[in-house]
Parts: structure tokens; sequence; C-alpha cells
């Protein structure tokens, strides 16, 4: 049986990343802050009751992200208006972030890119936290 060649994970992630612009804490902040991005944060329940969460942040963990933003999806959230929705996907340090967004580009939300550094570099960045969990 023959298939697709094997690549690493560090190889799929430079192919991903060269498909958009990730952007950084204090852009995500000022898109967010002006209402250009919807910033989501896939973080799993325990990272976010031991760190906290971005104000205003979208919850929608991982196993659940391409249903709740399609915006033609039966179980999409009031937030997945459109395709043209700018979504910036946060996790913990900005690597499975960008396989999601990834994931959102192939249902066509062409403006999904992912915050470098995730959670932990907004967080140094001295940009807002909350405690708790966040709300899904």
């Amino acid at each position: 049986m023959s298939g697709p060649r094997p690549t690493g994970i560090d190889a799929l992630l430079e192919r991903v990343r060269a498909g958009y612009r990730r952007i950084a804490p204090q852009e995500a902040y000022d898109a967010a802050e002006a209402g250009a991005a919807l910033l989501v944060d896939i973080r799993y329940a325990a990272l976010r009751e031991r760190d906290g969460v971005i104000p205003d942040a979208l919850v929608i963990e991982r196993n659940e992200l391409e249903w709740r933003l399609d915006p033609q999806g039966s179980h999409r959230l009031p937030e997945a208006t459109d395709h043209d929705v700018r979504v910036v996907v946060v996790c913990n340090e900005g690597y499975a972030s960008s396989l999601a967004a990834e994931s959102l580009h192939r249902l066509g939300l062409h403006r999904a890119t992912d915050l470098v550094g995730g959670f932990q570099a907004w967080r140094a960045a001295g940009l807002p936290v909350a405690v708790g969990s966040g709300s899904q």
C-alpha cells in the first residue's frame, strides 16, 4: 500500500503557516478591540482555569471548532455570520492554533489566522487576562 509520503510536524507547521499571515498579540488585541477580529480560545478547560482567559474571547475547545464556526453549519454560533469573519485562533503556545486555522481555511474562512506564541505570548505582552475558565 502506498500513499502520501510521511512528513514531520515541523515541516507540516511550516507548510501550513506559509498559507496565511499569523499575527502578534498586540495586533490581535487591537483588532479585537476595534471589532475587526473574533478571538477564539481553543485551550482545554484545565489550562483556562490555571492561566485565565482573554476577556471577551470566544471559548471553543478544539474538537468543536469547525462545527461552531462554519457559517453554513447547523451547530454554528451566532458569531459565525459568514466566511469573511476574521478569526484569530488562540491555543496555549501557538502550535495547535496553526493547524486549527488551516482547518478553518479549508471551510472557506479565508481570513482565519492564529496568534504567534498563543496565550502565553498574550500574557507575556501584558495584555488583559481574566481569572476563570471562560464560557462556551
